[in-house]
């Protein structure tokens, strides 16, 4: 068989055919990938018949002189359990990339390897288990498994069967949020490009990426009509009028609970009455804040999302809201109804990354709980191998710390010094 580039229509008909298609191997994410730093192939792997067996987009990046990496973007598109055509296809990238002065090629494949019980972490494996011995018999070697962000993406992924997906179904407490924010008069609206710079100010903070990759994300991706930018926003006046109701209801019910009190002096008519109090003094609030803003007649952006969708499946790329709205729970809101929008037309949604730590003591417990509420099915994927090319350059670059530099994630951090915080706390405790 033959190793060569491939045509962009080559290219893509072979992947939109393979059960392992992902927008990550496209020529979008090419072009993405390109305005940040990277060369790319794509690279197919061709029979004496002209028919393509199997293909993949390389990403290239230059470390120094003569000194390369390439990336595989959630890995080679091909049947990974057909261990000879997987032992030509890596014999003959070794040869084609070396003359490339590419040292190695990492790989972070989008196989499901179990599927995780959150109630307990309690991991339930499946038949792909025996591609890790595969990868690792051929040379692969395998990077440390992360319970957090460590990777350069998630290993590990909530999915929602969209279905399915019903409000009904989903975690109360979330549901009772949903149904708060709604009667915030808080709606959806499908945006055009102009509305990326209200999106980039609930983002800009989440990750350390030039302030222009998500702008160039959406315009390369919506070249092929697969991306959709999402914002949530209040209106006003419906707001007011909701919060007027909801305020007169519970002062009708606050009058109620004092009369019982006048009457019988009990724990329950207390409690009742003092839940009541504080309901009706957040209602009050509502109803001023309301107030105010619909004298103002301005429309205020709370909330946004970018979604890919691709395929039969959609995947929140990227969401953010205006912590100062935070009581209006918009990111519940928003995340609702993104899944109603889009549940007639597709299979499944990617809820993006969560980590694999189950534990209240997990610093993105909130996280993992905020999208554990959707009642996804929770999936560990395979995780990185790097695949060396040039074995002496690439431990040299592991030895040096060359590559820890280069792959290093700000949430390695973010978890080293929570958990030196925790060491001094329990030093001075002691």
């Amino acid at each position: 068989m033959e190793l060569r580039e491939l045509s962009i229509e080559e290219f893509t008909s072979f992947v939109n055919e393979s059960p392992l298609a992902t927008h990550y191997q496209t020529l979008n994410y090419a072009l993405l990938m390109g305005e940040n730093g990277y060369d790319y192939d794509l690279i197919g792997f061709v029979n004496e018949y002209g028919q393509i067996k199997a293909a993949s987009l390389i990403l290239i990046k230059t470390i120094s002189f003569h000194t390369k990496y390439g990336y595989a973007p959630k890995g080679f598109i091909l049947d990974y359990f057909n261990e000879e055509l997987l032992k030509e296809f890596v014999l003959a990238l070794k040869l084609y990339y070396k003359k490339k002065h590419v040292v190695f090629i990492k790989i972070n494949p989008e196989i499901a390897i179990s599927e995780i019980d959150p109630s307990n972490g309690v991991k339930t494996y499946n038949w792909n288990y025996d591609i890790k011995n595969i990868l690792e018999n051929l040379g692969f070697l395998k990077l440390k498994d992360n319970l957090y962000f460590e990777s350069i993406l998630p290993r590990f992924s909530a999915v929602v069967s969209l279905k399915n997906y019903d409000i009904k179904n989903i975690n109360k407490n979330t549901r009772n949020k949903i149904n708060r924010a709604t009667l915030k008069g808080l709606h959806l609206e499908h945006s055009e490009k102009s509305g990326m710079d209200i999106l980039q100010k609930f983002i800009y903070k989440k990750r350390n990426i030039n302030s222009f990759y998500y702008k160039d994300y959406y315009n390369v991706f919506e070249r092929n009509d697969m991306i959709d930018l999402f914002l949530v926003s209040i209106h006003s006046e419906e707001f007011l009028v909701n919060a007027r109701k909801l305020y007169e209801l519970e002062l009708d019910k606050n009058n109620y609970y004092n009369q019982l009190l006048e009457k019988n002096h009990s724990n329950k008519y207390i409690n009742q009455k003092m839940d009541s109090d504080r309901k009706l003094l957040s209602y009050k609030h509502d109803v001023e804040f309301a107030t105010e803003m619909n004298k103002q007649k301005d429309k205020i952006y709370i909330a946004g999302a970018l979604v890919i969708h691709y395929q039969n499946r959609i995947y929140f790329l990227m969401s953010g809201y205006d912590k100062k709205y935070k009581s209006f729970d918009a990111n519940y809101f928003l995340h609702h109804e993104i899944l109603e929008y889009y549940k007639e037309n597709y299979d499944y949604a990617e809820l993006n990354g969560m980590t694999g730590d189950f534990s209240k003591e997990n610093p993105y417990y909130g996280l993992n709980q905020f999208k554990l509420g959707f009642n996804p099915r929770i999936y560990e994927y395979i995780g990185e191998y790097d695949l060396p090319i040039s074995e002496k350059k690439y431990h040299s670059l592991r030895n040096k710390g060359t590559l820890a530099k280069i792959f290093n994630k700000t949430d390695i951090k973010i978890i080293n010094n929570k958990e030196k915080k925790k060491n001094e706390t329990k030093e001075k405790s002691n």
